[in-house]
């Protein structure tokens, strides 16, 4: 498998750092499926008590030429990640909608990997930023926990109004979580990101953890995505982190952003229903 795995990316994990890639992490993944327990550097382990998503360990399916990884989440989406070249993708496909009617799953997904982003699928870049160069700190942007009251209570209507980008999640979490950054025009939120954490990886570097990022559509072209992403690697770099990964929509806002930010591009996963 080792040959054609091109995006430092394992099924249930997500992306990885190139380093962190490794066979015994795989058998990993492998040893927990099914139980519901999270290894130790799993980021999901933030949001629930249980893992959601597992391998199917008895169908997986590999030679030289390609390995077919199966998953089942608990809300019924089975998806078969494909290592190996696109050629083998009509076999994924048709291996994922088999699978979905044996396991009951409602969805059947395909995932693969490209060093180039694909015409006809979904597809997220994986983007590094390392904090070996300095992260400045940025005028403007506070923590919600300590902003005003007017403000705090401004950020419910702001993740409502961002629901589909996670926010509305964000919210009823607030009380369990790190903290979020807050761009504030008008006292009112216009813009955040967050949750702010970290956690050792399998290696263990320390990982600044995805967070969910938006800007209100009025307030878009502003500056004010940039001013909180800088703030976000500021909070990073203060509390040790030597590293971020990120999956950004091909072409979206976000893309852009990380791109002109100089972050280190790892490939491209594609996904698309069957």
């Amino acid at each position: 498998m080792r040959s054609h795995v091109s995006v430092p990316y394992l099924p249930t994990l997500g992306p990885l750092h190139p380093d962190a890639m490794s066979s015994e992490l795989l058998e990993d993944v492998f040893a927990v499926a099914g139980s519901g327990g999270f290894l130790s550097h799993d980021k999901d382990r933030r949001w629930a008590d249980r893992k959601d998503e597992w391998v199917v360990v008895d169908d997986i399916v590999q030679d030289r030429e390609r390995t077919l990884i199966p998953t089942i989440t608990g809300r019924g989406i089975l998806r078969v990640h494909l290592y190996g070249a696109r050629g083998h993708l009509l076999e994924a496909r048709e291996a994922a909608v088999k699978l979905a009617v044996v396991h009951g799953a409602e969805k059947a997904r395909v995932v693969w990997f490209q060093d180039v982003p694909d015409a006809a699928a979904a597809c997220n870049r994986v983007q590094l930023r390392t904090f070996d160069r300095p992260a400045p700190a940025v005028g403007g942007i506070e923590s919600l926990s300590e902003a005003p009251s007017q403000v705090a209570a401004s950020f419910g209507v702001f993740a409502e109004r961002l629901a589909g980008e996670g926010f509305a999640f964000l919210d009823s979490k607030l009380d369990t979580v790190g903290p979020v950054l807050v761009a504030v025009q008008d006292r009112q939120v216009v813009g955040s990101i967050g949750p702010m954490e970290t956690m050792p990886d399998p290696i263990g570097q320390v990982r600044l953890l995805p967070q969910y990022f938006g800007v209100l559509p009025g307030y878009r072209g502003l500056g004010f995505g940039r001013q909180l992403w800088r703030a976000a690697m500021h909070w990073g770099q203060e509390h040790g982190a030597d590293y971020q990964l990120l999956q950004t929509t091909v072409g979206g806002a976000s893309d852009r952003l990380c791109r002109s930010e100089g972050l280190v591009d790892l490939g491209f996963v594609c996904t698309s229903d069957t």
